[in-house]
């Protein structure tokens, strides 16, 4: 297995009066070159707006955005015709395709943070794509849940390549590292030890190259999200 540890406090930071953004690749005028991507990951963006803020109305193309809420509600609407309030324990997931605009805002009584996170689509010019689900429920069980994929599990993903799997686990609780040929670990909330990896913390993440196995441990109640991407970057 391949390891590269990126700690919470050496990532991109964008900060306004009511913007607070931590990015852990390249991502608008944060640029580094040896930090474009990994596997099919463009970016993981863990964002907190302010109450009634956000970002006004903008553009995507060829890119898949999925929205993990991790406190508040995250309002969305887009030129599609689509809109939607998420929560935590909900997904969203919008496939750009040829051109999508959408915005996204905190309401006015409350703040909200959130990751989101960009992926290179399966194909160039398709269709604008919206879709929203609940999983909360499922995350009870203190084991990964399957949020999104190409495969018919939580949200669908045009990227068969790809999916995202959530647990939240009590302290003590393990699972197991999902075995793919890139394996991007970060940790939300809490303190985890990984197998062969150390010690995460909130906001750390973990980049993994030719994983077979490993085990996941949380010292304390811990959120973490793991990509499992089986195919190489184009």
């Amino acid at each position: 297995m391949i390891v590269d540890v990126r700690r919470s406090a050496d990532r991109f930071a964008t900060r306004t009066d009511w913007l607070d953004m931590r990015s852990s690749f390249s991502f608008e005028h944060h640029y580094d070159p040896a930090n474009i991507s990994f596997g099919l990951l463009l970016a993981v963006n863990e964002v907190s707006l302010a109450p009634g803020t956000g970002f006004d109305t903008h553009a995507h193309r060829d890119v898949e955005v999925v929205t993990w809420v991790l406190s508040g509600t995250l309002l969305h609407s887009d030129s599609a015709g689509h809109s939607g309030a998420v929560r935590p324990g909900q997904v969203q997931r919008m496939g750009a395709g040829r051109g999508v605009e959408h915005t996204e805002r905190a309401p006015a009584a409350e703040p909200v943070r959130f990751l989101q996170m960009w992926l290179r689509p399966a194909e160039h010019g398709t269709e604008p794509e919206y879709s929203q689900r609940d999983v909360g429920d499922a995350l009870g069980g203190g084991g990964w849940v399957t949020v999104a994929s190409g495969t018919g599990q939580g949200v669908p993903l045009a990227q068969p390549a790809a999916a995202l799997h959530v647990a939240r686990l009590p302290a003590g609780g393990r699972v197991p590292l999902p075995a793919a040929p890139y394996l991007h670990l970060f940790v939300a909330r809490g303190d985890v030890q990984v197998e062969g990896v150390g010690k995460l913390s909130a906001g750390d993440a973990a980049r993994l190259r030719e994983v077979e196995d490993g085990t996941l441990c949380a010292t304390g109640a811990a959120e973490v999200l793991a990509w499992e991407m089986s195919a190489m970057p184009r």
